[in-house]
């Protein structure tokens, strides 16, 4: 580029400073102001990393569901209830809901859970440990009742995820 050419594109915004072109963009030639703003937006993004992870640490409750693939069931399960659902509700607050396939490797936290022999099973873990279990899908009322008598067993249980299910 030549001392007197114009700058085009995005670098015409720098204004025309001799030997300046897109790809020698430095904190020097950036525009006033340019520099502050990507600072502030990466504290922003640092501090939102930082709550997102906290938020997880914090929960460290889940409810694991071992679904089978063909499992009428379980079919039934995510047809009347399903993951969004059940995740979206105050008791997928307290403890998310994870689904699994029972044929499938269990994750590092969840070497510990044996015993699945009927799907759906779903088991309530807390900070890597087994609080409870359920085996089968008895209907929704029964489930989410089932599911709370589960949730009062959690350690740090937050007793506000009563759900009342109106038919």
């Amino acid at each position: 580029m030549a001392a007197g050419d114009r700058l085009q594109g995005p670098a015409a915004a720098l204004g025309d400073r001799p030997g300046q072109n897109d790809e020698t963009l430095t904190a020097q030639n950036l525009p006033i102001g340019y520099t502050d703003a990507m600072h502030l937006i990466s504290k922003a993004l640092t501090t939102a990393l930082f709550v997102c992870f906290m938020s997880l640490s914090a929960n460290a409750a889940s409810l694991v569901m071992f679904d089978r693939k063909g499992c009428p069931w379980c079919a039934k399960w995510h047809a009347e209830i399903g993951a969004d659902v059940y995740n979206a509700g105050p008791e997928g607050r307290v403890a998310p809901l994870r689904v699994l396939d029972v044929a499938s490797p269990r994750p590092k936290d969840l070497k510990g859970i044996g015993g699945i022999v009927g799907t759906p099973t779903f088991v309530l873990v807390e900070n890597g440990r087994e609080i409870d279990r359920m085996v089968g899908y008895p209907g929704k009322q029964v489930f989410f009742g089932k599911v709370q008598l589960m949730l009062d067993k959690l350690s740090g249980a937050d007793k506000q995820y009563k759900t009342i299910i109106v038919q």
